[in-house]
């Protein structure tokens, strides 16, 4: 097989080196969709409705750690184009793919095939990955690809889009919490990380996966989806299929956004599962603290009958400590937890 599995146009059979123990795949068990998942229509917030719609956005955070958002205000045409070169970037020739899979530790924009540990991983995940920073625009863009010609354009218009669709999502947020306004600006908020997930059709999605289960390192992840489903969250000890909605952001709470909530926003486990049909492109934007930003629960949410249940660090020392445990759920947290929340 090919290093990146879109070099592919048949694969017929799945490698043993993708094959998931049978604990960890997702076997052939039917998966539910989850139409509970709460849908937030944000034009609701300019209407005269903001507390109502916070109200919402709160409940969501805490009994999901997830939701969707419509009426979001950014274009569906910047949306539909940026999706299309999404997909237009894993159909280049297998040449100039190679070019982005750099083994330069130090470049920002970097292809793979399964992850960037793909020498050390004992199982690969069925997707390739292309990832780069992506806010501010700026400073990052001279990095993006040429090619597809029109990708540095869109991805521009996108990311800006997104990154006003989070300061938004972060204000009511904020306030929900009772939050001082603009607390999430700056350093909280300071960079952003696109990650591009494609994933080609698998002969047998029963052993694989797309992505193991996982929490984000980040504060909040913004979700650009196709018309595929694929993307499942684990709620009340089972997981549950999140529906692929036309034109809508799917947002999930962070471990920053459950730190700085003292725990009150949890950051949920989810995974993403294979097809043996279509092929699914997805885009994330990390939105996370830059690396110096002092990540602590916010003062206002702590008091002597609601002690601080995790210390003060950098996100830079949580982030380095979370690849270090490959994301591991068990684990990431314990060395950033007080007595009290132990």
């Amino acid at each position: 097989m090919d290093k990146l599995l879109s070099n592919s146009s048949n694969i017929e059979y799945v490698p043993e080196n993708y094959i998931f123990p049978p604990e960890t795949r997702p076997g052939d068990e039917k998966i539910p969709l989850g139409s509970n998942i709460p849908m937030i229509d944000l034009s609701e917030a300019e209407k005269g409705d903001r507390i109502r719609t916070i109200q919402k956005i709160i409940k969501a955070a805490e009994e999901f750690g997830f939701f969707q958002v419509i009426n979001h205000g950014v274009s569906l045409n910047i949306m539909d184009e940026t999706r299309s070169v999404f997909k237009e970037l894993f159909q280049m020739p297998v040449e100039y793919k190679q070019t982005l899979c750099t083994g330069d530790p130090l470049s920002p924009c970097k292809m793979c095939t399964s992850s960037i540990t793909y020498a050390i991983q004992k199982v690969h995940l069925w997707r390739d990955n292309f990832r780069h920073p992506c806010h501010p625009p700026e400073k990052w863009q001279h990095f993006w690809p040429e090619k597809p010609t029109r990708y540095r354009e869109c991805v521009r218009k996108c990311s800006v889009e997104v990154k006003k669709l989070a300061s938004r999502i972060l204000s009511l947020i904020s306030e929900g919490l009772g939050l001082d306004c603009g607390y999430f600006d700056n350093d909280l908020s300071g960079s952003m990380l696109l990650s591009v997930n494609h994933y080609p059709p698998c002969p047998e999605p029963s052993l694989t996966l797309g992505i193991t289960k996982h929490g984000d390192p980040n504060l909040i992840t913004i979700l650009l989806q196709d018309d595929i489903c694929g993307l499942q969250i684990f709620k009340d000890g089972k997981w549950i299929a999140v529906e692929a909605i036309p034109f809508a952001f799917v947002v999930n709470v962070g471990y920053q956004l459950q730190i700085v909530s003292n725990g009150k926003l949890p950051s949920v486990e989810h995974r993403v599962v294979t097809n043996c049909t279509d092929t699914r492109t997805t885009a994330a934007f990390f939105v996370a603290p830059s690396d110096d930003c002092i990540i602590e629960p916010a003062q206002s949410l702590t008091d002597e009958h609601h002690p601080p249940i995790f210390k003060s660090f950098t996100y830079k020392e949580f982030h380095a400590h979370f690849y270090a445990k490959d994301g591991d759920t068990n684990v990431v947290l314990k060395p950033f937890e007080t007595q009290k929340g132990n």
